[in-house]
């Protein structure tokens, strides 16, 4: 694995590197390699532990192949990855959403004509005779000037006659001198995310987005989740200094390609404000997230920060200041922070219930008279992992899954693929190579064979198996306990890995020679993922003295893509008025958007964040019966008549 990492090759690791997953898989090739002068062998990797071996036997894996987290590199080796195993390009999918925002930056920018020094003005220096005209023209008292305004400061204020735009950050500090006259203020509003960092460069001026870019957040290397990223952290001595360079590195890079695409450079970026769950939060201030990995889940700060961009290794205008929006509680963090600003609930008359479907389901519940917070334990299995075919919203991933009752058809669609499986083309998609060793196909022969079609499914991602699930409990394959249905006959019931299965994807629809499968265990993953999510909302709805909800709001890039009606047959959440559930996008990304815009929103969210009660959801006495009632689909009690109608 961490040669695959220093050769830029992505091999997926969902587990972090603790041999449980079995998602490493990769295959060692035997002989010596066609035009290299390599001899590779099995005895050139380390044995298989105990443990390895156990995991190896656990996912039926052949003779030659070996989980890459486990074996040691002794000599030359030729590694063939399978395609479940590699990872893909995740399609980032975090655009910003169309809002109406009160324009009140931190950022403005002030033209001023400097007077000439002359003897009369001797004990000033340039920069107090610049404070002074600011001050004279403008008002603007006691103001500070950055340290790094200082060393260029003579040759700007000279170099277009004395004529010069100032930076000047909450009306108290110079944090960039410009020669000539500037109209421009940029700003970057970033979210970052377990998988995904979202930026957003916008003109302080006008609110306008100029540029939004993403990209997969690099610590994914180190753990899929949250949890695995704490674990690296703390069983590696320069752990936390690996995943802070690698999510500062992707803020540079998303920065540089933000200016890039409108003309401009990093340093005209005047202020960042930043969201992200705890962890992440930490994990980007260089906070050892450590102590967040056990009760009670002690954070280091909770109230929001202005810090130099400087002090954060940020490639931007030195000067620029980073505002992070408040924490709220161990796993309730600054994104969960931004979306009470994008969404408002505290302002709200309607018992408004907001969700941020992920590995730690963020749960908002409430109105102006008293708003709730908690996070409950979903589980990774929304997100792809821990499914037997599961992946990240990648090319190739199964998004939507739709199942004829009566006759029990299946359709899908992937991502890169458009139309519905039915509708595709018949392909002449031949067997993945064989890799097997000196016997096997030569060398000349496999380059010639015809690849498989990169966008035909490679596995299923979290709205696909929500989908999959709800339709298959739909059309009478599982019962409402989950379990398959014992009267059912019919060829698309398999067996996998002695597990019964339902065949989603047939091999000649897939990029991976072989058929896509939902096993009972994938069932039961979904099951308690909705469960511990369902059960959060019911001890928040119980703590709030209400029994039903007005409105449902999906917030989350994720939350865009799941199918609310098939939710709702999951019982992902309390069975409402269809047109009261909605998606609201990247919600986090937007509240980072409104902050970097407005910063009365930023003292707002302050006391905002005080306010709202946080309910520790495992620790309610409650939890464990709901939790089993929720694991029914879509309730074992609970009524959902807009569900089932």
């Amino acid at each position: 694995m961490e040669v695959a990492r220093q050769l830029g090759v992505g091999i997926e690791s969902l587990c972090a590197g603790v041999q449980t997953c079995g998602k490493c898989r990769v295959r060692i090739e035997e002989g010596k390699l066609g035009r290299e002068d390599v001899t590779s062998n099995l005895a050139h990797a380390s044995p298989p532990s105990e443990r390895e071996k156990t995991a190896l036997k656990n996912h039926d894996f052949a003779p030659n192949e070996r989980l890459a987290c486990a074996a040691t590199v002794l000599g030359d080796l030729a590694i063939f990855i399978p395609e479940p195993s590699r990872t893909a390009k995740q399609i980032v999918r975090k655009s910003a959403t169309e809002r109406a925002i009160a324009l009140d930056p931190a950022i403005r920018l002030y033209y001023i004509d400097v007077p000439k020094p002359t003897f009369a003005d001797e004990g000033l220096g340039d920069s107090e005779r610049l404070t002074q005209q600011l001050y004279q023209r403008f008002g603007l008292e006691k103001l500070a000037v950055d340290y790094r305004v200082l060393p260029d400061l003579q040759r700007v204020l000279r170099e277009e006659g004395w004529g010069v735009t100032v930076t000047v950050w909450d009306d108290r500090e110079i944090i960039r001198v410009q020669p000539g006259f500037h109209d421009k203020a940029i700003g970057l509003a970033v979210d970052i995310g377990t998988t995904t960092v979202a930026a957003y460069l916008c003109d302080l001026s006008t609110g306008e987005v100029l540029a939004t870019e993403a990209t997969m957040n690099p610590q994914i290397a180190y753990g899929e989740d949250i949890m695995s990223r704490i674990s690296y952290v703390t069983e590696h001595e320069q752990g936390l200094a690996k995943l802070n360079e690698a999510v500062v590195g992707a803020l540079n890079e998303l920065a540089e390609a933000a200016t890039a695409r409108v003309g401009l450079e990093p340093a005209d970026i005047a202020e960042i404000t930043l969201v992200g769950n705890t962890v992440m939060h930490h994990l980007a201030l260089n906070i050892d997230p450590g102590y967040l990995g056990g009760s009670p889940f002690p954070i280091c700060l909770a109230n929001p920060m202005d810090i130099k961009a400087r002090d954060l290794g940020l490639l931007v205008n030195p000067a620029a200041n980073v505002h992070v929006l408040p924490v709220k509680a161990g796993y309730v963090g600054a994104d969960n922070m931004g979306v009470v600003v994008a969404e408002a609930p505290h302002a709200q008359d309607e018992i408004m219930l907001i969700i941020d479907v992920g590995t730690n389901g963020e749960i908002l519940l409430g109105s102006r008279d008293r708003l709730l917070s908690a996070s409950s334990p979903t589980g990774p299995a929304f997100e792809g992992a821990q499914i037997t075919f599961g992946m990240r919203a990648a090319e190739g991933a199964i998004e939507r899954v739709r199942i004829d009752p009566q006759t029990l058809a299946t359709r899908f669609r992937a991502i890169g693929r458009a139309g519905w499986s039915d509708a595709w083309a018949d392909p002449a998609v031949g067997q993945p190579p064989s890799l097997d060793g000196v016997g096997g196909t030569p060398p000349r022969a496999r380059r010639r064979r015809r690849e498989p079609e990169p966008a035909l499914a490679r596995g299923i991602c979290g709205s696909g198996i929500i989908d999959a699930v709800a339709e298959m409990f739909r059309a009478g394959v599982l019962l409402p306990s989950g379990a398959f249905n014992p009267d059912l006959d019919h060829e698309r019931l398999a067996t996998f890995n002695d597990l019964p299965a339902f065949v989603i994807a047939r091999a000649d629809r897939t990029a991976i020679g072989r058929d896509i499968v939902v096993t009972i265990a994938d069932v039961r993953a979904v099951q308690l993922a909705k469960a511990a999510l369902y059960a959060g909302t019911h001890i928040l709805m119980q703590n709030l003295g209400v029994t039903k909800i007005d409105k449902v709001v999906l917030a989350g890039a994720f939350g865009s893509y799941i199918d609310k009606q098939r939710a709702m047959i999951l019982g992902m959440f309390p069975d409402c008025e269809p047109a009261q559930v909605y998606a609201v996008g990247n919600a986090a990304g937007d509240g980072a958007r409104i902050a970097l815009l407005n910063k009365a929103k930023r003292r707002e969210i302050a006391q905002v964040a005080r306010w709202i009660e946080h309910i520790q959801i495992p620790m309610a006495d409650e939890f464990q019966q709901h939790f089993m009632n929720a694991l029914s689909m879509p309730h074992a009690t609970d009524p959902f008549p807009h569900a089932l109608s």
